[in-house]
């Protein structure tokens, strides 16, 4: 549950304030958002990918999860996000993503090394 809410806490740094100063998205629609990047991000980056790859390929889909997802939550909302505010938010998002990644799988090594 920790992992979790790193991530959220991560994502709603990052996400919120860049989804406010680039689109007309409220705070409480910018919140959501993130939240919701968050889980899905959680699920399918943490859980799936970086547990049966590494960490590149998991952070490269975390990133393309990212672009899809605020494209499509954009286009859904009607948010006047262009392809370099998406991208430069990918981006920020996506060096995060490396960086969490890093320290989960460093932790889980500490982790099993305290218990050996």
């Amino acid at each position: 549950m920790t992992r979790f809410i790193v991530k959220v806490v991560m994502n709603g740094i990052i996400l919120i304030p860049l989804l406010k100063w680039y689109t007309e998205a409220t705070t409480m629609s910018a919140v959501v958002a993130s939240i919701i990047f968050s889980l899905i991000a959680y699920f399918i980056g943490d859980q799936l990918i970086l547990r049966a790859s590494n960490n590149l390929v998991a952070t490269i889909s975390d990133a393309v999860l990212a672009a899809i997802y605020l494209w499509a939550v954009s286009a859904m909302m009607n948010w006047s996000l262009s392809w370099g505010e998406l991208l430069f938010t990918v981006v920020l998002l996506g060096v995060a993503e490396m960086l969490y990644h890093y320290f989960l799988k460093r932790f889980d090594r500490d982790t099993e090394r305290e218990t050996a």
